[in-house]
């Protein structure tokens, strides 16, 4: 049985719309922490971050669901996978697309708990992790023959 092709008009948006969200939280991480803790910008910031970082997952999932067995709900187990098919190195699955799988989780269900300090520090010192995996995911898209998947 063939995989079904990636959907480009499904991926490339999502992509255009993380790297715009990180152009966003990039321009708050700029911001002195007085200013940034102002709750119109923890406001902007939770969200734009979670924006990403939910399209993050929504690629992910719909590039698993073109490999056989890869069909996913949770997160985590989206992160974990995109390592174990070669999408992402595993190392970087297991130590970085996890962690920030549960701290979409925390975004959204536990957002009460999220604090301006560690809202603060992800701007400022993790934003990288996801510009990698962008990274990654336009490398499947100009060479998917690799994981033995088309692109449409």
């Amino acid at each position: 049985m063939k995989n079904l092709p990636l959907q480009r008009e499904s991926i490339e948006p999502r992509l255009d719309g993380i790297q715009k969200e990180i152009k966003f939280l990039r321009r708050c991480g700029q911001l002195s922490f007085e200013e940034f803790r102002k709750e119109e910008n923890l406001d902007r910031v939770h969200l734009h971050l979670r924006f990403a970082l939910e399209g993050m997952f929504h690629v992910g999932s719909h590039i698993l669901s073109r490999i056989p067995g890869g069909r996913f709900t949770e997160y985590k187990e989206v992160a974990c996978r995109l390592g174990e098919v070669g999408i992402v190195e595993k190392d970087f699955a297991e130590k970085k697309l996890v962690p920030i799988a549960g701290y979409r989780n925390r975004l959204t269900h536990l957002y009460y708990e999220v604090t301006p300090e560690e809202l603060y520090k992800i701007v400022n010192e993790n934003l990288t992790d996801i510009e990698s995996f962008l990274e990654a995911v336009g490398r499947l898209l100009k060479n998917p023959e690799k994981l033995g998947l088309t692109v449409e």
